[in-house]
């Protein structure tokens, strides 16, 4: 069977960055690592690969070196069960040195980008009523860390106005 198996580029910190995330996410460990073998481009003995899982779902940390960085350009959707999970998801991968930005992404201390998105707002964007789904859109483009509440406010003020 053919897997794919997201590769994530580091500067010499990939174990530190998986031993972080397996703590942050349930369900998740490292399940290998591999290390620079005599001339090859890194420090022999130190970090080339970490193996890890979270939630589940395979993952590389490969330590490649200064020539990369993360960029927006990808994330990792992480979807929380309510507003509680989304608090806790945005305070641990914001915390020594991460950022919160707007519609509930936050960028880790390593520079990955994260959407912490709670269920709650995928059933509202995806209601049946279009005037309920567009206000819960509108909300969370005003929004930082999702606030369900205010989203379901919203989708429900629209209807009454209508």
């Amino acid at each position: 069977m053919t897997t794919i198996t997201p590769c994530l580029w580091f500067d010499g910190n990939g174990m530190e960055a998986a031993e972080y995330y397996v703590s942050v996410m349930p369900n998740s460990r490292i399940t290998d690592v591999s290390y620079y073998g005599p001339d090859q481009p890194g420090k022999e003995g130190s970090v080339l690969t970490v193996a890890f899982e979270l939630a589940g779902r395979s993952f590389t940390a490969l330590n490649g070196g200064p020539q990369y960085k993360f960029t927006e350009a990808i994330s990792l959707q992480l979807s929380a069960a309510d507003q509680d999970e989304v608090d806790q998801y945005t305070e641990r991968l914001t915390a020594d040195g991460g950022e919160v930005g707007p519609c509930g992404w936050v960028k880790d201390r390593f520079g990955l980008s994260w959407q912490v998105v709670p269920d709650a707002l995928l059933e509202l964007i995806g209601d049946p009523n279009p005037l309920r789904a567009n206000a819960a859109v509108q909300a969370m483009l005003g929004m930082t860390k999702i606030d369900i509440q205010a989203l379901r406010d919203a989708a429900d003020a629209a209807v009454l106005t209508r």
